[in-house]
């Protein structure tokens, strides 16, 4: 390579004869003149080995053109193949694509109101939830096919609860409802199961939206490109460079955020998400006048100690509801009891596990109802007392 370099620039650069050049180098004239008429440098090729597959390629070809997808395996036990399996298979691997029918891949066309995808996206964030304490919360995100509108809040866990609950909070921003949503196999929504896609219980119960659901199958991330696309978006523009207080503090930027997002020029649509969303929505759904309530439920009798546990914490009563039955209710922000349709509690829903949550009132009622028990004394008054003698007498018992 550098004496083919240093041939051409003596003779091309300054002008040195070639009987000259092969005498300063000590090489022969014929070889450098050879350099000089080759444009490229000179390198090593190593001749072409015969494969033992050369002998049988007109059997495997003769094999693909009938069948084009048949296994490299059994194409060696057709032919008898008794060698080496691995070069058997390279030579069928580079001898079939000649074989297969042309694949020609389609365009996906979305119709106004038609579909929308929905994914978790998990930012890399660390978000306040006590005194030197954060933790990261998932973000459940959608994207309306037609128009790629974006729509994104931040959610408490991967529960069924607290997901559809975001799930419906973003509809509820849209103000209508796609005809489809497409999901990928989160628990939350349903899996493949026996080849069939199984919804679960909770998105069932969300059925009164009137929208339904296709699942992808297992390891096809490809179905459901729009969202996957909009999360790497969030990652890369919304994320940098910010802090966020708490978790509303977090849905609060994000929401303004995705009102320049939306108003952005689109590569794919050639124009604004928010140029097509009002075509997008008149072609959806309308909300149902009375939302399905996807928040947490459950039923339980009070004790003495007067906290209920819901979602990993404790929540103080009023114990005026001790021993009766009361209902719990737990959305993405607050903790609501009720007892015979009254709130006996409300407390803001705190995201750390295992945390006690007391309203000072809750004390302040059961000390009193304590203090009132203490001053209560029995009733004193003269009881007669009598003879036993006179129960003989009656049942004629002689003593």
């Amino acid at each position: 390579m550098e004496e083919w370099a240093d041939i051409r620039r003596l003779y091309l650069a300054e002008n040195v004869p070639i009987k000259e050049i092969a005498r300063r180098l000590g090489l022969a004239r014929n070889t450098v003149r050879e350099a000089v008429r080759s444009c490229e440098p000179p390198r090593y090729v190593r001749p072409a080995r015969s494969s033992a597959v050369d002998a049988v390629e007109p059997a495997i070809r003769e094999l693909l053109h009938a069948h084009p997808r048949m296994p490299a395996t059994v194409i060696a036990e057709r032919i008898g193949w008794d060698r080496g399996i691995t070069i058997l298979k390279e030579r069928v691997h580079e001898l079939r694509p000649a074989y297969l029918p042309p694949d020609p891949a389609g365009r996906t066309m979305y119709r106004p109101g038609e579909l929308a995808q929905w994914d978790l996206w998990f930012p890399a964030v660390d978000i306040p939830i006590g005194p030197e304490r954060t933790a990261r919360f998932p973000v459940i995100v959608g994207v309306a096919g037609y128009s790629r509108t974006i729509l994104a809040r931040m959610i408490p866990s991967r529960e069924s609860h607290d997901l559809l609950s975001g799930h419906l909070a973003c509809l509820v921003d849209l103000g209508r409802v796609p005809r489809k949503g497409v999901y990928d196999n989160e628990g939350a929504i349903g899996r493949w199961r026996g080849g069939k896609p199984t919804f679960t219980s909770g998105f069932s119960a969300a059925g009164a939206l009137g929208m339904g659901g296709i699942l992808c199958k297992p390891g096809d991330p490809e179905s459901k490109g729009v969202v996957e696309r909009a999360n790497q978006y969030l990652e890369t523009s919304f994320l940098p460079g910010r802090t966020f207080a708490s978790m509303a503090d977090f849905n609060a930027q994000l929401a303004e955020w995705l009102v320049r997002a939306n108003n952005r020029h689109h590569r794919i649509i050639e124009c604004r998400p928010s140029d097509r969303i009002a075509e997008d929505r008149a072609a959806m759904m309308a909300l149902p006048p009375v939302l399905p309530d996807m928040a947490f439920r459950a039923t339980t009798r009070l004790g003495r100690d007067h906290w209920v546990r819901v979602l990993g914490s404790d929540y103080s009563v009023h114990p005026r509801a001790i021993g009766r039955r009361v209902d719990i209710r737990a959305d993405l922000t607050e903790v609501v009891v009720t007892c015979a349709g009254e709130i006996v509690a409300r407390h803001e829903r705190s995201l750390v596990a295992h945390r006690v949550v007391t309203d000072p009132a809750h004390d302040a009622a059961r000390d009193a109802m304590r203090a009132r028990r203490a001053v209560i004394k029995p009733i004193e008054t003269d009881v007669e007392i009598r003879d036993l003698g006179s129960y003989d007498e009656i049942f004629g018992v002689a003593l």
